[in-house]
């Protein structure tokens, strides 16, 4: 269902759409995030850049589409998300895997998808991938052209990370994937998911660059993955211009030409998303408000993803200008079923609406049926329309694949 009205406040979109679609509510905004695309793709002005979504964040189909449409790759993480970003549209030859332990028949899938552009975490799996490519070619594909690439792990960069092949392992590498006619021609920098300190990447680029030249045929550099989002507004953001500049001035100085791939997911899609939901019971607790929502912590990531923190709006029938301590909490018993604490909320009344802001990235997708509860529907708001990109679940979902 669409409607066609340009909307003149949130409060009166927001009602519209829970009465259409129900609460709880997964709702986007394409006309941003699309602005945030076009503001990441200005920043870094390298003429050789391509830029791959990190689908990781988010795997809506309809979402990914957007990307797609906006010239943007796909960064996966998994077979998962290469599956995805198909179904989605984007061209084999646009999707880069960088991802950790896969068995044999796994990277046999992604070789079959068509995926050439492969970034391995470790020695070990690149003698997996190198066995799974020799038998692969002599069976399908002969002269298949891969782009190989190493994950780096490089305490003094990357910290105490699992990821990663040391520049110590770069030679043995590079032996490993001679013996079957392939070279080494990239490296992948990952400097830790959500980094919203701009120079823990441009103070890493000499260092990441000299790293790379120790790779005799080194012809790509993917320079992250892991750009933050701030979802405390009046806190430390990302400065993509600075990081764009500071990085295009490095490139263009070297005296090789470089490909450059830039991965953002939470960057790009944290801001476009807002978690809709509806207040169902009050109680007070001497001066703090105690307020529970028809959502639960189950339809948000854990909080070691995104800091603990997000901001919460209200929309109260009632108008006033109190503002209360407040705690946002969850249809469950669970202890720690909070979605937020301590906010700053006027007194409510049920069925008032709740917003949860910034859950573009690894809201829906971290998501699950914990305390078994049906995960909400999906929406997507464009050029004054909306319309249902995911359904929403009920009971029998919990009973799926079970045999009984």
């Amino acid at each position: 269902m669409e409607s066609l009205v340009k909307y003149p406040c949130r409060n009166t979109l927001f009602q519209e759409l829970l009465d259409i679609y129900g609460s709880p509510l997964y709702i986007y905004d394409a006309d941003k995030l699309r602005q945030t695309i076009n503001f990441i793709n200005t920043s870094v002005r390298y003429k050789n850049t391509q830029f791959r979504f990190a689908s990781v964040t988010n795997g809506n189909v309809s979402l990914l589409k957007i990307f797609q449409n906006c010239g943007w790759g796909l960064h996966a993480n998994t077979p998962g998300d290469i599956y995805l970003g198909l179904k989605a549209g984007f061209a084999p030859e646009n999707i880069v895997y960088s991802g950790s332990n896969l068995n044999h028949d796994e990277m046999l899938q992604v070789l079959e998808w068509g995926i050439r552009t492969l970034n391995l975490d470790s020695v070990s799996q690149l003698e997996l991938f190198c066995e799974v490519y020799s038998l692969f070619v002599e069976s399908q594909s002969p002269g298949l052209r891969i782009k190989l690439g190493l994950r780096l792990n490089y305490p003094d960069l990357t910290g105490d990370s699992r990821i990663g092949v040391h520049p110590d392992e770069f030679a043995r590498a590079c032996i490993i994937a001679r013996q079957v006619g392939l070279k080494i021609t990239g490296l992948h920098f990952y400097r830790g998911t959500g980094t919203n300190a701009t120079t823990a990447f441009t103070e890493a680029i000499e260092t990441v660059f000299n790293i790379a030249k120790q790779l005799p045929d080194w012809e790509y550099l993917d320079f992250g993955g892991g750009f933050g989002y701030p979802y405390r507004h009046n806190g430390v953001e990302f400065d993509w211009e600075f990081f764009g500049t500071e990085l295009t001035h490095s490139l263009e100085n070297l005296d090789i030409p470089i490909e450059l791939v830039i991965e953002p997911g939470r960057a790009a899609i944290a801001g476009c998303a807002t978690l809709l939901t509806k207040v169902v019971s009050i109680k007070w607790q001497k001066d703090k408000q105690i307020v529970g929502v028809d959502t639960t912590v189950g339809n948000l990531s854990v909080p070691s993803v995104h800091g603990g923190y997000r901001e919460i709006i209200a929309y109260p029938t009632t108008s006033t200008s109190n503002l209360y301590f407040t705690d946002v909490c969850g249809n469950t018993t669970y202890s720690r079923d909070y979605l937020g604490r301590n906010c700053h909320l006027p007194a409510l009344s049920i069925n008032d609406i709740i917003a949860i802001l910034d859950v573009g990235a690894y809201g829906y997708a971290m998501s699950s049926h914990f305390l078994h509860r049906p995960r909400p529907a999906e929406v997507l708001l464009e050029n004054g329309k909306h319309r249902l990109i995911r359904k929403r679940e009920d009971y029998s979902v919990l009973l799926a694949n079970q045999v009984i």
